[in-house]
């Protein structure tokens, strides 16, 4: 197989939660540009077709939208249906959707840790095994293998620097990386379970990728992130989309169980 093929997702379907957000957007676009047809997730419709519209019709028809909440107990069988139904069959699933409060150790509350937990770590588990037939039907009509791709973060690595946040009580909080090194233990789990039936399953860890459009109170925070990267800078969306079109593809067709860190080499001081 030429290189350039190995690497495009042309005739598979891909369900991607939490599209629309900042690097779910990019993410969307990468999967869409690699020629595959894309099955959209989020809580708002109005941003899900917004994306969807941001694209030329050659590629927004490859783009498709089913709105909801991952966390609700009807979400994975609703998805289930709608697939099965439209396409049959599904080659891939990145768990990308999250949603919860920022804080300091101080304002952290026990809904915070149940909420987390449930989209790090509950809602990718479930939907998985509401969604594996169609996974086993995807490997069996590709004669590759499916893909599963979750969204960690550096933060179920490592943990963050106090300092960087300053007095403003955004602190990424414990919560949050707790869930992520849980969510990066269960994709190591699953990838030895599910690896002799081809589906693979693999992490990537984005390091700093601050939305910069967005107004920001932390003094100095963009230029404190920087300085704790070899790389001396931010992350920008597109270089997390990239990793995640590779790992779904079949150039990835033997990387299983892998956590992959996109942060500019912030763990690797």
């Amino acid at each position: 197989m030429k290189i350039n093929q190995q690497f495009s997702l042309k005739n598979h379907i891909i369900l991607l939660t939490g599209a629309s957000g900042y690097l779910g957007a990019a993410m969307t676009e990468a999967i869409i540009n690699a020629d595959a047809n894309i099955i959209i997730t989020g809580r708002h419709v109005d941003s899900l077709e917004k994306l969807k519209g941001s694209f030329p019709a050659s590629l927004s028809d490859k783009c498709h939208i089913f709105p909801g909440d991952v966390t609700e107990v009807t979400f994975c069988h609703s998805i289930f249906l709608y697939i099965k139904q439209k396409f049959g069959s599904l080659n891939g699933i990145v768990n990308n959707a999250y949603a919860g409060r920022v804080g300091t150790i101080e304002m952290i509350i026990p809904e915070d840790f149940d909420r987390a937990v449930r989209y790090n770590i509950i809602s990718p588990f479930m939907l998985f095994k509401e969604l594996k037939p169609l996974l086993i039907e995807g490997v069996q009509i590709s004669g590759s293998s499916s893909s599963v791709v979750n969204v960690a973060s550096m933060y179920g690595c490592v943990s963050p620097d106090p300092s960087i946040y300053c007095n403003s009580g955004e602190n990424n909080p414990i919560h949050y990386g707790a869930s992520k090194a849980g969510l990066i233990q269960m994709t190591r789990y699953l990838a030895c379970h599910m690896g002799s039936s081809n589906i693979r399953f693999n992490c990537i860890s984005p390091g700093p990728f601050p939305n910069i459009e967005k107004e920001c109170n932390i003094p100095n925070f963009y230029e404190n992130l920087a300085k704790k990267v070899p790389m001396n800078r931010v992350g920008i969306p597109c270089e997390v989309a990239g990793p995640v079109v590779f790992l779904l593809s079949d150039a990835a067709s033997y990387v299983n169980g892998i956590n992959l860190p996109i942060d500019g080499g912030w763990t690797a001081w």
